[in-house]
């Protein structure tokens, strides 16, 4: 990581914070407790989907397929195969319950363009790494919720949206993640934890003003029309889907792991 930038430069005295891309994680994660990652479409959607079946998923910090390859073998797992192709891949639709039982090995190494390098990049920090979308918000936010009461004080959010790479690998603020971004934001809000800066309110109210329009967004978006080109506007669809899931992949030593969240049982009035 670089040297820490001057206060005024970052959103550190706030408790949850947005920003975008590695650049935006060096920026906020500095005195953070909590990491929460996100890459819509596709890798936070894929991890979500994987874990919750029982399937470990690493990130691989570059695109160097066979340095990526055997690294994996070093370490008992396999690498994913590249989107659109058979098998394990970053495409949410692989991940089934038969593809993972096929693929005989309990971790998969994962590589993207832009999410796996960000949340490798935020691996090393220390701190718990949590994968969300618009499928499991809601239970990103119990989580958060309850790992500050494990820890007995607050512990400052760091709400990271990787966005995609342009051809010229610089950053794209992709809609997708701000509004889950947003909508982590808005969660965590409605359970106390709301000491936003103004980047968190904006990325929430964008999510609570365009809810019902969540779905028309995203396979609208450019990030649905480059894979719909490629015909797998399947995937879309399944990361447009909203607080479905109770899975929270947690990454701790480098490595997702799903642990659950479910909704709390109504008490019965007295």
């Amino acid at each position: 990581m670089p040297q820490p930038q001057p206060a005024e430069h970052t959103q550190q005295s706030y408790e949850v914070r947005f920003d975008w891309g590695i650049e935006g994680l060096r920026s906020i994660a500095p005195g953070a407790g909590v990491i929460v990652f996100i890459d819509t479409i596709s890798f936070t959607t894929t991890v979500e989907l994987a874990t919750g079946l029982g399937l470990e998923i690493e990130p691989y910090p570059t695109l160097d397929r066979e340095a990526a390859a055997a690294y994996a073998e070093s370490v008992g797992a396999k690498l994913a195969a590249r989107r659109g192709d058979p098998g394990l891949s970053l495409s949410p639709t692989s991940m089934t319950a038969e593809k993972i039982a096929e693929f005989g090995a309990p971790r998969a190494v994962v590589i993207s363009l832009n999410g796996s390098r960000v949340a490798a990049g935020a691996a090393g920090l220390g701190v718990p790494v949590v994968a969300a979308n618009l499928r499991n918000f809601s239970a990103v936010a119990r989580w958060v919720l309850a790992y500050q009461q494990r820890l007995g004080r607050r512990a400052n959010v760091a709400v990271v949206a990787s966005g995609e790479r342009r051809a010229d690998d610089t950053l794209r603020p992709a809609v997708e993640d701000q509004l889950a971004a947003g909508a982590v934001i808005g969660a965590l809000a409605a359970r106390g934890i709301d000491a936003c800066s103004p980047e968190a309110a904006v990325a929430a109210a964008s999510f609570e003003t365009l809810r019902r329009a969540v779905g028309h967004l995203l396979t609208a978006s450019v990030s649905a029309r480059e894979l719909a080109a490629v015909d797998q506007l399947a995937d879309v669809k399944i990361a447009a889907q909203l607080d479905v899931s109770d899975v929270v992949p947690v990454m701790r030593d480098g490595v997702f792991r799903a642990e659950r969240m479910p909704e709390p049982e109504p008490q019965a009035a007295e």
